[in-house]
């Protein structure tokens, strides 16, 4: 497949790394001259220019691409970049940075096939790292639904019924299911939730806290206090640019559009 991916700095270069390894052709659209230089020095094609500009992705290969991912860090311009992917009828996948409020999701998820948030995806792996234990945020869906991997304990309810007895909320649902020496897979109806067994659940904020007491045997106020700080803003559970560069080698300019 071909992708143009606008902004060379370390969301979109290693984006593209990760396409290249897996044999896609990928071009890149940067105007910093430093930014696209590091690019070109990792023999990625890359066009120098406002990635905002319909001419400049053209350049790039709009018109031919599958796909266009507009990672830089202007919102401005990654969401006019992705306009202009749908004009060729590309695949449009636009990174946002500010806070992950529900206002901002809805104004642009309608017009782009994808909204990601890397810092958020980023904040959630590192949470993860550092609480351990049996519950994982694997991803936010959308500002209202969270995918967990959770692991059966002793003081879970549920533990000794079979995956055909166990009953969610309206707003949860089992995505996949192993046994505690075992891979994920397909929930098998039969089999029995027992300690160490772990069960991957997309579920609304809303209802967390009641699949936490469930499956984690969390009390009422662990769960509640456990599952509103998963429902916390982005403002204040992302990673900042800031805080992440200081931590990576790569700087990040992102500046694949005007400023």
């Amino acid at each position: 497949m071909r992708f143009v991916i606008i902004g060379a700095g370390r969301v979109g270069l290693r984006t593209a790394r990760v396409l290249r390894d897996e044999g896609h052709e990928v071009t890149l659209v940067e105007r910093d001259e430093p930014t696209i230089r590091r690019a070109r020095n990792q023999e990625f094609p890359a066009v120098e220019g406002d990635g905002s500009r319909e001419d400049v992705l053209e350049e790039a290969g709009v018109a031919d691409a599958d796909a266009i991912g507009a990672l830089t860090g202007d919102l401005n311009v990654n969401f006019t970049a992705c306009m202009i992917g749908n004009h060729y009828d590309c695949r449009t996948v636009m990174r946002i940075d500010e806070a992950y409020r529900e206002g901002i999701y809805r104004k642009y998820a309608d017009q782009v096939d994808e909204v990601i948030y890397p810092e958020r995806l980023g904040a959630i792996g590192a949470k993860n790292a550092l609480l351990g234990g049996t519950i994982r945020a694997i991803a936010d869906i959308a500002p209202h639904l969270q995918v967990v991997e959770l692991t059966i304990t002793d003081a879970a309810p549920v533990n000794g019924y079979t995956i055909s007895e166990l009953q969610l909320p309206a707003d949860a649902t089992v995505l996949a299911f192993g046994k505690h020496d075992g891979d994920l897979g397909i929930p098998n109806e039969d089999l029995s939730l027992e300690d160490g067994d772990r069960l991957v659940v997309l579920a609304d904020f809303d209802v967390l806290s009641e699949v936490r007491q469930l499956l984690v045997g969390e009390t009422p106020d662990e769960a509640a206090a456990n599952a509103g700080s998963d429902a916390r803003s982005g403002a204040t559970e992302l990673l900042t640019e800031t805080e992440t560069d200081t931590a990576e080698s790569e700087p990040e300019t992102d500046t694949g559009g005007a400023n």
